[in-house]
């Protein structure tokens, strides 16, 4: 009867591994999870950034009778989640050619663009490049702020 227990009172080195096996893929699991998580966190970041510097430009044009040619007369470009300024283009002052377009070729605001590149840090004019599908926009003058592939 000793004999027995001492056999069987420890782990097989069989057991160990399925063990390892186990917590490795749950592991796995879980930092995936936390992975999309911190992703949507930080589009939820830059939507809110997005908005303040809406706010901050209509303000602006309430007291000047314009948009501002640039984020710098707001009190300075302010960087994305990603580390990456937020872009901005005065149509009125640039022209529709410079303005972001929709997949149809048809400018999605008719009075200024503002956006982040998105996680990626790279972005094209029409939404539908798929460099464009992660940005951050602005578009219906305002009405919508969420990702290009959403829009």
């Amino acid at each position: 009867m000793r004999n027995l227990q001492r056999y069987s009172a420890g782990w097989t080195v069989i057991e160990i591994f399925i063990t390892l096996a186990v917590v490795a893929i749950l592991a796995a699991i879980a930092l995936g999870s936390y992975e999309e998580y911190w992703d949507r966190a930080k589009v939820t970041d830059a939507k809110t950034g997005i908005f303040s510097l809406d706010v901050k430009i209509n303000n602006y044009y309430t007291l000047h009778k314009a948009f501002p040619p640039s984020l710098d007369e707001i009190g300075g470009a302010q960087e994305d989640p990603w580390g990456n300024p937020y872009q901005y283009t005065n149509i009125q002052i640039d022209g529709v050619g410079k303005a972001r377009k929709d997949h149809n070729l048809v400018p999605i605001n008719s009075d200024y663009d503002l956006y982040s590149a998105g996680k990626d840090g790279k972005s094209a004019s029409p939404l539908g490049a798929k460099a464009s599908q992660d940005d951050i926009i602005r578009a219906n003058d305002g009405a919508f702020i969420g990702l290009a592939e959403d829009y």
